[in-house]
């Protein structure tokens, strides 16, 4: 248990090192994940307003289902793909990715990879 605390711990202090330098605007919100043992979550958020101008994960029916490669990891890919259509089609283009304390690998990375090749630009 203690173990699993110490790593929590671990994740957060990243994360606000990281929120330091990555603030959403309008103009480039900041792009954010969260992940689960069996989930994965992500947001376009702008800060200034504190508002979340798109969201998904992988609770949406049309990002469970279906026959992908790497059942956690092919989903997240999935979600990025279904987020940059939802955020391009409310005008947003660019965005800054937040990886939320996390290590860019694994579905996190899929889920950025997934959303570059929706068409957002980070």
């Amino acid at each position: 248990m203690e173990k699993i605390l110490e790593k929590r711990a671990a994740r957060l202090k990243r994360k606000k090192r990281v929120r330091k330098k990555i603030l959403g605007t309008p103009e480039r919100p900041r792009l954010t994940v969260f992940r689960s043992a069996k989930h994965v979550y992500a947001q376009i958020v702008d800060d200034t307003s504190g508002r979340t101008l798109a969201s998904i994960s992988t609770l949406v029916p049309e990002a469970g289902s279906g026959d992908v490669e790497g059942a956690k990891t092919g989903r997240a890919k999935l979600v990025g793909k279904l987020l940059a259509q939802r955020a391009l089609s409310r005008g947003i283009g660019k965005v800054a990715f937040d990886a939320n304390g996390y290590k860019y690998h694994g579905r996190v990375k899929a889920l950025s990879e997934g959303a570059r090749e929706g068409g957002l630009e980070f």
